[in-house]
């Protein structure tokens, strides 16, 4: 029987001591909220990222928010984002009070395109969030220059991005802040949730710590209305643990992705565009006019995969009062997209079997 290639593994592998000894390092100190360790990742995580200071949250969806809450930006403001996410983007964008209002994306490489998002501005339009989808970075400079000329603030969503660059630019610093998530399926992942916000704004930075701790200016001092998100001490040793691996892990998932391109090539699978070499391949997404039958060919074959995301963020129900303008792209992606399994505990044996199993489907159309 061919052994299963997992689309995924959380198990502690080559850096289990350096985790384990992180969080012993926690659990002698008695100290697990705001403490050390969050000063220390913080530093660090914003000298890897590019960024002059970066602020430890609960969540990448707190981090989001929060920034637009800094910002000014609430009840009455719309922000532009993508319909091809998480949910949780969006969310994060009512979270703080605002609507988010959906632009579509770019057929080729599935990012935010700059042309719909000058289409989609409106009176109250305050703010854009692009997501580096997939580990993709967005078109920053076509971006920045719609936000420039309608003076709009960039929030970059990061979540997926970690070390991603934009034209060689680090993601996460041509807007006014950058949001990152260390949930565990992350290119760095935590051992639960966890997010920070990376800015060159000091004095940005020094308010988004304010608002995370309750707006707290100083202990049960509270100068304005904050939330409870905070990055624990736990989870800030664990990302420091595994932060000077992420680097050669990154190598590896361009590795793979490469190896996948070449070795589908010529296949009935479509792989999305890489339009800049900044891309971390958090996911390693194919395209298929008949996605459900791959997806059952890959399975019955022993190969895992998973689909992200098989419904736009405007046609969630959730979402339903946004009253969102038609994304074409971005639906007829939803019912393509595949995603195949990448990551440092994909071997090259089994990369190998994925590029047979996934180049051998023909698609009912061309039987």
């Amino acid at each position: 029987m061919t052994a299963r290639v997992p689309f995924l593994s959380l198990a502690l592998r080559a850096d289990e001591d350096d985790v384990r000894n992180a969080i012993d390092r926690v659990l002698a100190s008695g100290w697990f909220v705001l403490g050390p360790e969050v000063e220390a990742f913080e530093a660090e995580f914003a000298a890897a990222a590019g960024a002059a200071t970066a602020v430890g949250v609960g969540t990448g969806t707190d981090a989001i928010a929060l920034t637009l809450r800094a910002l000014g930006i609430g009840h009455g403001d719309d922000v532009i984002t993508t319909p091809l996410s998480a949910a949780y983007t969006a969310l994060a964008i009512l979270m703080a009070g605002a609507r988010p209002v959906f632009a579509d994306v770019d057929p080729a490489t599935l990012t935010l395109d700059p042309a719909s998002v000058e289409r989609a501005i409106g009176p109250r339009t305050r703010a854009i969030v692009p997501v580096h989808l997939y580990g993709q970075p967005a078109d920053m400079a076509a971006l920045a220059d719609v936000a420039a000329r309608h003076d709009l603030r960039i929030v970059e969503d990061c979540c997926q991005a970690h070390l991603a660059t934009a034209g060689g630019r680090p993601v996460g610093t041509f807007g006014v802040a950058g949001a990152f998530s260390f949930y565990p399926t992350k290119n760095l992942g935590a051992l639960g949730d966890g997010g920070a916000i990376v800015t060159n704004d000091r004095e940005f930075a020094a308010r988004l710590r304010r608002l995370r701790n309750g707006g707290q200016t100083d202990r049960y001092h509270h100068g304005e209305a904050g939330v409870n998100s905070r990055l624990d001490e736990l989870q800030a040793a664990v990302v420091r643990a595994r932060l000077p691996r992420l680097a050669a892990q990154t190598a590896r998932r361009r590795e793979l992705a490469a190896r996948y391109r070449a070795g589908l090539a010529g296949s009935s699978v479509d792989p999305v565009h890489e339009k800049d070499p900044g891309h971390v391949y958090h996911l390693f997404v194919v395209r298929s006019a008949d996605r459900d039958r791959l997806q059952a060919h890959c399975a019955a074959h022993g190969v895992e995969t998973l689909i992200h995301y098989p419904v736009p963020i405007p046609r969630q129900p959730a979402l339903a009062a946004t009253a969102p303008a038609e994304c074409p792209h971005a639906d007829r992606a939803c019912g393509e997209v595949l995603s195949l399994p990448i990551g440092p505990h994909v071997s090259d044996g089994q990369l190998a079997r994925v590029v047979d199993v996934v180049g051998g489907f023909r698609p009912a159309a061309i039987r």
